[in-house]
């Protein structure tokens, strides 16, 4: 348990900032399940560009690594591409 008053607004500003990024984090994956799920490629193009800036986002304030978007962006963009 936390001994100082600052310890213990760091504990309840991390859960905090821990809920945010898990709740954003969640979000991210379930729009990339529904672009790999979508078969019209004019419904995937528009998806794949929120999901990009949505994974840029979750890059940026690092909840994921960086290459790790690259990655997944990459590999999702392929996907779109080989739609007809």
């Amino acid at each position: 348990m936390a001994n100082h008053k600052s310890a213990e607004k760091r504990i309840r500003a991390n859960e905090i900032k821990r809920v945010r990024n898990r709740y954003q984090h969640k979000t991210t994956r379930s729009f990339i399940k529904r672009l790999k799920s979508s078969t019209l490629k004019s419904e995937a193009t528009n998806l794949l560009k929120e999901v990009s800036s949505m994974i840029d986002k979750l890059a940026k304030k690092n909840i994921i690594h960086w290459k790790k978007a690259a990655n997944q962006k990459s590999k999702l963009t392929r996907f779109v591409n080989k739609l007809a």
